[in-house]
């Protein structure tokens, strides 16, 4: 079997896994999270892109999300989350839990 056969046959052995659609981009800065709070579709995967405005290093981090990611001054990090089922999910700056908060709010799609 020639070659490019192969690898088109290796190919169709693995699932592809589809990337998150949904970008919902976000920026910290003075340790506060804008915006503060967003909505999603239940059920599908999305990215959060983060950008920090701050002059100190955060923390972009998630319990209920399962995430963690150190950010430092000027960077971006992107996560990605979910699916999600219906319902308000938080988010923190684990080192300046009492000023950087926000809340993703997963709703199901109306029909």
């Amino acid at each position: 079997m020639p070659t490019l056969a192969r690898l088109a046959l290796l190919l169709l052995a693995f699932p592809v896994v589809a990337q998150a659609d949904q970008l919902v981009t976000l920026v910290i800065q003075n340790h506060t999270f804008s915006p503060s709070s967003f909505e999603v579709p239940a059920g599908e995967r999305f990215r959060i892109q983060l950008t920090s405005h701050d002059e100190s290093v955060d923390e972009f981090e998630s319990y209920d999300m399962k995430f963690e990611k150190i950010i430092v001054p000027g960077n971006t990090v992107t996560v990605f989350a979910g699916p999600l089922h219906p319902g308000t999910y938080t988010f923190f700056d684990d080192y300046h839990p009492d000023q950087a908060k926000g809340t993703v709010t997963a709703v199901e799609a109306k029909e």
